[in-house]
């Protein structure tokens, strides 16, 4: 497995090995201790799948608020995303700074995620489904969000955001000005 460190710290891309024949490939995509080997120390409870139909889609930007915080570990099992993250961690010298990261199905990258981040991706393709793990289980009372083009993130997400297609709750998600963080 490769590992690549990102720009903010915590955040790690994986590339699983992948071994392949004329039959196709095989790749373990999850291993406790080859994580714990590259510094991933959490401990995944639960797994969810999305599926989106069309290409320009946007998901998020999510969180979850201790003591329900999520570390995640996201993968494209179809399609290709850009997979967004937002550091919102008080203390951390890239406090309200973002990075994107193109995953794909192609690919086998994988994106891990600390608590304390907001969490949000756009397909590139139609018909893009995502698989990721998460480290906490999901908490209605825990969850947040913060708007995918909040101007002061200044996220380029590689869309005209007025043509975004966003669930009625990420429509209206509040902005990042006055935002109160509970991540220390």
């Amino acid at each position: 497995m490769q590992v690549e460190h990102m720009a903010i710290a915590g955040v790690v891309r994986l590339t699983p090995a992948r071994f392949g024949d004329d039959r196709g490939w095989f790749s373990e995509t999850w291993n406790h201790k080859r994580l714990q080997e590259a510094g991933i120390e959490a401990e995944f409870v639960q797994d969810n799948r999305s599926w989106s139909a069309r290409a320009g889609t946007v998901r998020g930007l999510h969180f979850q608020t201790p003591p329900h915080a999520q570390a995640k570990l996201v993968q494209v099992l179809q399609g290709v995303i850009l997979d967004v993250v937002v550091d919102l961690r008080r203390s951390s010298p890239d406090y309200g700074r973002w990075i994107g990261v193109e995953l794909s199905g192609a690919t086998g990258q994988q994106l891990f995620i600390p608590a304390g981040f907001a969490h949000g991706f756009v397909t590139r393709t139609d018909g893009t489904e995502i698989l990721y793990k998460c480290s906490d289980y999901y908490a209605a009372a825990s969850e947040g969000s913060i708007r995918f083009d909040d101007p002061d993130l200044g996220i380029d997400w590689g869309i005209d955001p007025a043509t975004a297609i966003l669930s009625d709750k990420d429509a209206k998600a509040g902005p990042f000005a006055g935002f109160v963080s509970p991540f220390a």
